[in-house]
């Protein structure tokens, strides 16, 4: 069964960098877009990054400057790189790609966040 697994969140300080990893496993027949969201308590989901095709990357104006991301194709894995970090930016992240898996169709798949808090 695909999943979407991510890693490398925690605490870190202000002005600290941290990497986070996300892998999408299981049996693929095909991966689109694959994006970065976080979300902090009280407030909406947000895309934070993410890679349309062909090598182009977009961002938020919150991150602009600060974060960056990047793939992986060959081990279906996306990263976000996250430089300068502020308290603002504590949420959890979560990585979000459609994906046609083995035996199913296309279809959006979310992995189950992972944690990001910058103490100041």
């Amino acid at each position: 069964q695909v999943q979407l697994v991510e890693s490398g969140g925690g605490l870190v300080q202000a002005g600290g960098s941290l990497t986070l990893s996300c892998a999408a496993s299981g049996i693929i027949f095909g991966i689109k877009n694959m994006d970065w969201y976080r979300q902090a308590p009280g407030k909406q989901r947000e895309l934070v990054a993410y890679t349309p095709s062909g090598g182009i990357t977009n961002y938020s104006d919150s991150v602009k400057g600060r974060f960056a991301i990047s793939r992986d194709n060959t081990k279906n894995t996306v990263y976000l790189q996250m430089n300068s970090l502020k308290p603002e930016d504590t949420a959890v992240y979560y990585c979000n790609a459609v994906i046609w898996p083995a035996g199913g169709r296309w279809g959006d798949y979310w992995g189950q966040g992972t944690q990001v808090t910058v103490s100041s």
